[in-house]
């Protein structure tokens, strides 16, 4: 699925469509230059999830953990600091990606080796003029 992303009015329609596309993996990751939009994106998905707890970057933490109004957890990495997979396993990204919640993952190809088998690819792409366009792709 391919869907411009220029207006921050058009994130929550936008998040509404791509949580129908993906509905069914648990983990997702987003990629993008610094600045495309991938945590402005994520914390629209987490607002259509219901999530309570405040969105932000993980870059320091590496992750956080949020809640939905049901109870369920959603996961934010943020893996632009690891310095290896080495520290993804350390922290217990495995874990975290068999628990069944959503993973929503920046940075993931710093993490490439520790993909599961199946996700959805979310590409975030800037255009010469500064438009946004919003690639999808189910893996697996």
């Amino acid at each position: 699925m391919t869907l411009p992303m220029n207006h921050t009015d058009e994130l929550d329609t936008i998040a509404h469509r791509l949580l129908a596309e993906g509905r069914n993996q648990s983990v997702w990751l987003f990629e993008g230059d610094m600045g495309a939009g991938k945590t402005t994106l994520i914390k629209a998905l987490c607002r259509a999830l219901g999530v309570i707890s405040t969105v932000q970057s993980p870059t320091f933490s590496i992750v956080n953990e949020y809640t939905t109004h049901e109870g369920h957890s959603v996961y934010h990495f943020d893996c632009y600091r690891l310095r290896n997979e080495v520290e993804a396993l350390d922290i217990g990204i495995e874990e975290y990606f068999d628990s069944g919640n959503y993973c929503f993952i920046e940075w993931p190809e710093r993490i490439i080796s520790l993909w599961p088998a199946t996700y959805y690819q979310v590409h975030i792409l800037v255009e010469p003029n500064g438009h946004r366009v919003v690639e999808t792709e189910l893996i697996g």
